[in-house]
Order: C-alpha cells, then sequence, then structure tokens
C-alpha cells in the first residue's frame, strides 16, 4: 500500500499580513455601513460614503496584492454572505 504524505508548506509572512489586513479592511466596511445606515444629518452621510470609497479601494487593493502573490490561496478566503460586491 503506498502511502502519500501531504507537505506542511509555510506560509509566505507577507501573505498572512495581506490577509489579515483584508479581513480587518472588511470589517472597517462593515462598520462604514453601519455609520451609513445611522446617519441623519447630509453632512454625516457624505462623510459615510467617502469612508464607504475608501474602505473599498483599501479592500481593492489587498485583493489585487493577495491575488498576485498567491493566485491559488485567494480561493480559500472566506466569503462574504449578504455583504457589497466589491467593483
Amino acid at each position: 500500500m503506498k502511502t502519500t504524505f501531504l507537505k506542511k508548506t509555510r506560509q509566505d509572512p507577507e501573505l498572512l499580513a495581506l490577509k489579515e489586513e483584508l479581513q480587518s479592511a472588511r470589517g472597517d466596511l462593515s462598520l462604514a455601513y453601519r455609520r451609513f445606515d445611522q446617519a441623519v444629518d447630509p453632512e454625516l452621510v457624505e462623510s459615510c460614503i467617502y469612508q464607504i470609497k475608501a474602505e473599498k479601494a483599501r479592500c481593492n487593493y489587498l485583493i489585487r496584492a493577495i491575488k498576485e502573490r498567491s493566485p491559488e490561496s485567494f480561493a480559500v478566503l472566506p466569503k462574504l454572505e449578504g455583504e457589497a460586491v466589491w467593483t
């Protein structure tokens, strides 16, 4: 009988840092959306919109950086459920 052992691959520390930063950015984006939902003053609404756009840009940058660094590992990132899709 042939036994196959899976090699433990050491993950790139920079890739791990990028993934952690993306998780943080997702949390910040979620918070920005919650603030937008609660804002009533027009100036606060405008501020929330800018914050949402900034967080989306940050997420897009991190996603691109992760894909460039390791395209196959991007598939294992948790999917967002009920959240906006970044464009």
